[in-house]
């Protein structure tokens, strides 16, 4: 996460230095080790949140020790938080908090309080608080379902439970969003050209930095292609009956971020092209307030400004993945194209979580 406008690079970035700056973090070797907790201030060390102390119950996030710190003081019949620490250690829900609407209503509370008492500020603090809530599920990579208002935990699906979007990077979850590229011309063609967006001076993260086309989280309860369609209208008054009929959805990518405060933000985007009909009139335009400007740019000039480092890092990563499938990266002239490849699908070494 980043409040400074961009600055160019000294010299141009490779693709593969691009994707490492999104996909930045690996969990340390003594992860799942009893010595991360000789020290509460190393921000290196996590453990796993569980939605329960049950063996097998998933992992839905992961957690810094001074998070876990002041989790331990919260009211009893809360939080489980095992002392002393010992191997298989993972904080969880208690036992009572045992369903989607009693999950939801705890960390409702919970993350409202620490807003409005100054905890972690740079994160949740009022300025930084969106008022939208994320889904977190149970198994990360499973169906988007959603019973928030669900008292029961027996026979339902893969919703576990949703928080304020703010909060999410404090514990480590999941979260998913949407990106759509809007190209004019043949997608495969050197001759295509690129909407690109420039980000408000106002935004609470990555303030003027380049952006793709269209992008946004997706909030819970909508579903993935709705959630296009509103970020679409929002931010480039396009009419929901022409991305219906013209946004094509052409897979995800997935990395593991560690931003500037590091707290982790595991992410998986999925991908939409809208490639413009021959000879249609189309000009975005901004809408919400979140986007300053749209330009026309070539695939060379949309490739130079990527390699300044002036692109919100996933939006460079969106990018990447667009020219490998329409040709403009290959294998032979990339020697990172394998690395580059494996790195914008990965995992965030989720089977690691609970070992």
């Amino acid at each position: 996460m980043s409040n400074e406008p961009p600055s160019p690079v000294s010299s141009p970035l490779s693709y593969l230095e691009l994707v490492k700056i999104c996909d930045n973090f690996r969990l340390p070797p003594n992860y799942g080790s009893t010595d991360v907790f000789q020290k509460s201030s190393d921000t290196n060390s996590f453990v796993p949140w569980t939605l329960s102390q049950a063996p097998g119950s998933p992992a839905v996030g992961l957690l810094r020790l001074d998070v876990v710190d002041l989790l331990r003081k919260e009211k009893p019949g809360t939080w489980v938080i095992p002392e002393p620490p010992q191997a298989g250690y993972r904080v969880s829900f208690d036992a009572s908090v045992n369903t989607p609407k009693k999950r939801n209503a705890v960390l409702k509370e919970l993350c409202e309080r620490w807003r409005d008492t100054g905890a972690f500020p740079a994160s949740i603090g009022p300025r930084k608080w969106r008022s939208e809530m994320y889904p977190v599920y149970r198994n990360p990579f499973g169906v988007h379902d959603y019973y928030p208002e669900n008292d029961s935990d027996e026979g339902l699906g893969n919703y576990a439970f949703e928080m304020e979007r703010a909060a999410c990077a404090l514990f480590g979850v999941v979260t998913y969003g949407i990106h759509m590229t809007i190209y004019e011309g043949i997608a495969s063609s050197p001759q295509v050209k690129f909407w690109i967006p420039t980000r408000a001076k106002t935004k609470q993260t990555w303030p003027s930095w380049l952006d793709n086309s269209v992008a946004g989280g997706i909030p819970s309860g909508m579903p993935v292609f709705e959630s296009l369609v509103k970020e679409c209208e929002e931010e480039a008054s396009m009419e929901a009956d022409f991305v219906r009929n013209h946004a094509k959805p052409v897979g995800t990518i997935s990395y593991f971020f560690r931003n500037k405060m590091h707290f982790l933000q595991p992410e998986v985007e999925y991908n939409y092209d809208l490639g413009i009909p021959h000879n249609t009139p189309f000009q975005p335009r901004p809408s919400d307030g979140e986007v300053e400007s749209f330009d026309l740019l070539s695939l060379d000039e949309v490739k130079t400004k990527m390699r300044q480092g002036i692109f919100k890092p996933n939006c460079a990563s969106v990018l990447i993945d667009f020219f490998v499938r329409h040709g403009h990266l290959t294998p032979d002239d990339e020697p990172d194209y394998m690395e580059i490849i494996t790195r914008l699908h990965g995992r965030f070494e989720y089977e690691r979580w609970c070992q």
